[in-house]
């Protein structure tokens, strides 16, 4: 689906993003974060095509319906499996699928996806538009800002260019390079330096797309100012570790009134939902718990709260709910 301008996209909802990551954004993790925004845009980790091809689709897709906006994230350089990917996608009831051409691991090296994809923009093209013809929901691109010794304004701006001709009108920008030999995937994420001064000149160049920036971004004060400048910003890891954080995006950034629960209720509201995770997917429920070790953060009892809920003892002998109501009680809320 070939986007013509960028007035169709004003309503969709990328004000505000919480950034795909790998083994943190699952099904689970994603339940927790909408319990503390309906706003947010929610991504999926990265889901390398292969492994929807070939292995139990229903469960990857994993996803609970009226939660949205969510997006799925795929891996992959094939433009015909990644438009069957994307078409199961929107079937499965995701409202935008999103390539993925920024991310640095050894993974994606040997199967020339992610970040490489930079490197070879027209078959990134292709692959979009391979994508586009196969569903109605937007296809995007999250993207560095260079790749080892390519760190040229012109770089980026013709790997842009290229993509943006195939019909890609949402750039999500992870403003620093990344550098292919010599760091790990961790490093890639802090040392490469950020500039968002580039993802700047891309909105300026590209006026009829919008251009959300992603990197370094650590509070809702932050957020408010770059969506000054940016069309959306998208949060990562200050989000996952602090995510009652999200609490504040629907009022501050959308309008919305207060957000109007404790973190008492939303550790309730989650101790409820494990009990249906233990039964539906036993093998995922301590997961699930350890997306909500952050939510207690800043407060006292908070070291007690992580403990517990991370003790081997406490998982051989209780069910996963009833670990973290006890594990709260070592927690004091103002």
């Amino acid at each position: 689906m070939q986007m013509e301008n960028r007035e169709p996209l004003l309503d969709r909802g990328w004000r505000f993003c919480v950034a795909p990551m790998v083994d943190w954004t699952d099904e689970w993790c994603r339940h927790l974060h909408r319990l503390l925004t309906k706003r947010a845009r929610l991504y999926t980790e990265m889901i390398a095509t292969p492994a929807l091809v070939h292995g139990d689709r229903q469960r990857i897709l994993g996803f609970e319906r009226g939660s949205g906006p969510v997006a799925l994230q795929l891996g992959g350089s094939d433009p015909a499996e990644l438009a069957r990917c994307a078409k199961w996608g929107e079937e499965a009831g995701f409202d935008e699928v999103n390539l993925n051409c920024g991310c640095p691991s050894p993974r994606v090296q040997s199967g020339a996806f992610g970040v490489v994809l930079m490197l070879r923009p027209a078959l990134v093209a292709d692959c979009v538009k391979a994508m586009q013809d196969a569903v109605s929901v937007p296809v995007t691109v999250k993207h560095r800002i260079g790749v080892d010794r390519e760190t040229s304004y012109g770089f980026v701006r013709d790997f842009v260019g290229t993509v943006h001709d195939a019909g890609v009108r949402v750039f999500i920008v992870h403003a620093r390079a990344a550098w292919l030999a010599g760091l790990s995937p961790k490093e890639n994420r802090d040392v490469p330096p950020l500039d968002r001064s580039v993802a700047l000149r891309l909105k300026r160049d590209f006026p009829d797309s919008l251009f959300i920036v992603n990197g370094g971004i650590r509070s809702m004060e932050e957020c408010e100012e770059e969506l000054g400048r940016f069309d959306g910003v998208m949060v990562g890891r200050e989000a996952y570790n602090n995510p009652w954080m999200l609490t504040e995006v629907d009022e501050k950034l959308y309008g919305d009134p207060p957000f109007g629960r404790t973190r008492g209720d939303v550790v309730r509201e989650m101790a409820d939902y494990l009990a249906t995770v233990r039964v539906r997917a036993p093998l995922a429920v301590r997961t699930a718990a350890n997306h909500m070790l952050g939510i207690a953060q800043g407060l006292p009892g908070a070291r007690g709260w992580r403990r517990e809920l991370t003790s081997h003892e406490s998982w051989e002998k209780l069910p996963a709910e009833e670990i973290v109501r006890r594990a709260w009680r070592n927690v004091r809320e103002s």
